[in-house]
């Protein structure tokens, strides 16, 4: 099934209850779904999940009680105070994604819950349980249940690649595996600021693939490199937008595409909601060209590089912590 939203562009939306379920012959019917896919618009929802729905409700409940906390609770929780992990709360303005516009969403960050150790590696910082109940241990529990189903979708991955399906296990499902859960509020505005805002700025994702959960409200849009033109991504229910990112783009030689998006801020009377999971890798796994996406004579578009250096570099950019360099 495919979402025309009368544009330049199709979202596909595939079903993968088949590979759920090993069901052998409907998972080789999604894997060449997901080829054309990723290929092109590298933007596409997915359907059949095993996330229950139930889950994702309630997440979203608890995400909007933290969103009221007062400013002093979710300032104690801020980014900065943060060991190695970019974990925590980040406030209106914190991001630049495109530009001098300052993306306009509040953030709240988790990941794996480790010792302080390397980049992006470390504990969460979170509210007492007084002050916003359920919410750690919800934010934990779809952590655990949106990682599940990134594995899944790297096999699947991996199986339009025409790779063995657990290629991408240690990458993605190892102990050090870097994974993020960030959960977003963008504020409600009228025409007229949303014409000089952005939700979230344009930009292509830092790692490997995404996976999104959306509300209702809407606005995140894909850009057409063909046309030029912004097309939006319509909600479906329950619905995850997976989006591939640049460390995939990088190693499938330009063969799935990395995807420039944006999020316009929501002319509504009611706040967008959003809870997105970023597959960044291992911190030491060298990127480069993957056997089955070079020809024989044909020469890597990009040279290797760890994962760790360029989420470093991705990072700096988008909080304005390399000065010598400009965000997307």
């Amino acid at each position: 099934m495919a979402i025309d939203q009368g544009s330049n562009v199709t979202i596909p939306v595939i079903d993968i209850s088949g590979y759920v379920s090993g069901d052998l012959s409907r998972t080789t019917k999604i894997a060449e779904e997901l080829h054309a896919a990723c290929r092109a618009p590298g933007f596409f929802q997915i359907v059949g999940h095993d996330v229950p729905a139930e889950l994702q409700s309630r997440l979203f409940e608890k995400v909007s009680q933290f969103y009221a906390l007062p400013w002093t609770v979710k300032s104690a929780l801020r980014r900065g105070l943060s060991v190695n992990g970019a974990r925590g709360y980040e406030a209106l303005g914190t991001e630049i994604m495109e530009g001098d516009f300052k993306d306009q969403k509040e953030g709240f960050m988790i990941g794996p819950e480790l010792p302080p150790g390397r980049f992006l590696q470390g504990p969460n910082l979170w509210p007492e349980e007084s002050e916003c109940p359920g919410f750690r241990s919800t934010m934990e529990e779809y952590f655990a249940a949106a990682r599940s189903l990134s594995v899944k979708m790297f096999r699947l991955l991996a199986l339009s690649l025409r790779l063995d399906e657990h290629y991408f296990d240690a990458f993605v499902d190892s102990r050090d595996s870097v994974s993020m859960c960030r959960a977003h509020r963008y504020p409600s505005a009228n025409v007229e600021a949303a014409k000089k805002s952005r939700g979230t700025g344009a930009h292509t994702d830092f790692g490997a693939m995404t996976l999104l959960l959306q509300d209702e409200i809407g606005g995140l849009e894909v850009f057409h490199r063909p046309s030029g033109t912004w097309n939006p991504v319509p909600y479906v229910p329950d619905a995850y937008v997976v989006n591939i990112g640049d460390m995939m783009e990088q190693w499938t030689n330009g063969r799935y595409m990395s995807t420039l998006h944006r999020v316009i801020s929501p002319v509504s009377s009611k706040d967008r909601y959003s809870v997105v999971f970023f597959n960044e890798g291992l911190l030491d796994q060298v990127i480069e060209c993957i056997p089955t996406c070079i020809e024989p004579g044909e020469t890597p578009l990009h040279p290797p590089v760890t994962v760790e250096a360029h989420l470093r570099r991705r990072y700096g950019d988008s909080y304005g912590e390399n000065k010598e360099e400009v965000a997307i």
